[in-house]
């Protein structure tokens, strides 16, 4: 019988970001002191700037209150799909949906961090001009239309279609470095109004009878450009702007290589 090796490392993973590091033993004097210093952190050390700076202005004793935007992306019902689908078939909708939704945020220069938690993917975008505003819009009509594609493709295949809600808004975060100092286990941590604003947004889009895909906030709302503008209106429920926003290009495919089957 083949031996197993047993695992000398341990992997941690932080924020969606997962590495292997070597175990240290834990002293209690050492940790206190990581506490102190921490704490004992000077409260002038965190500026306001309105772009996101380089991650490598970044240590453990600062950080930046940073102006931007968030976009916010999560499947409805998701805890339902494991009730419909063996695991081979959930690994390839979520890999599918993470894939593409991450490719679109990419593809924008203005999308400084992509997070990934379960099935909700976020992006944190710098925004301090309206037009990077309008790009970010762009990314969630193209993130819709991909929904549309996808469960075309689903359903040739048997798999069960999926609904997202995305949401959006601008404000401000505390940009800063987390993580265990010495270990090489560190990432970026955003918190604040603006990335609270767009979650809420998100898990209120497309639920119950509010069938409209995407959600923005009213300061989103009031920095698009007129044509964009046009393609929302008014939610007094939850107190922002909502509609059914596609990519036109998206939409033609949709069209000539879906429609028949809808």
């Amino acid at each position: 019988m083949e031996k197993l090796a047993l695992a000398t490392n341990v992997r941690i993973t932080y924020n969606g970001k997962s590495m292997e590091t070597k175990h240290k033993t834990y002293n209690h004097n050492d940790s206190f002191d990581r506490i102190d210093g921490i704490l004992d952190e000077s409260d002038t050390s965190f500026p306001e700037v309105n772009e996101i700076p380089a991650r490598d202005k970044l240590t453990y004793k600062n950080g930046y209150y940073v102006n931007c935007s968030a976009l916010f992306v999560d499947i409805r019902d998701s805890s339902e799909l494991p009730n419909k689908h063996l695991r081979p078939t959930l690994a390839k909708i979520y890999r599918s949906y993470i894939s593409e939704v991450v490719a679109i945020m990419n593809g924008n220069s203005d999308c400084s961090e992509i997070r990934i938690e379960g099935d909700c993917v976020s992006g944190i975008y710098n925004t301090p001009k309206m037009k990077q505003i309008d790009g970010m819009f762009s990314d969630a009509a193209r993130i819709s239309s991909l929904i549309k594609v996808l469960n075309c493709k689903y359903k040739k295949r048997d798999i069960t279609e999926i609904e997202v809600g995305i949401g959006m808004d601008y404000g401000r975060a505390l940009m800063i470095k987390s993580g265990y100092n010495g270990s090489g286990l560190n990432e970026i941590v955003w918190m604040g109004d603006v990335v609270n604003g767009a979650s809420n947004l998100c898990g209120n889009a497309n639920k119950g009878y509010e069938n409209e895909v995407i959600f923005a906030s009213n300061v989103i709302y009031s920095n698009l450009n007129e044509d964009n503008k046009a393609l929302l209106s008014k939610n007094h429920n939850h107190d922002c702007y909502h509609g059914n926003v596609i990519n036109n290009a998206m939409e033609e495919w949709y069209k000539e290589n879906c429609k028949a089957q809808a």
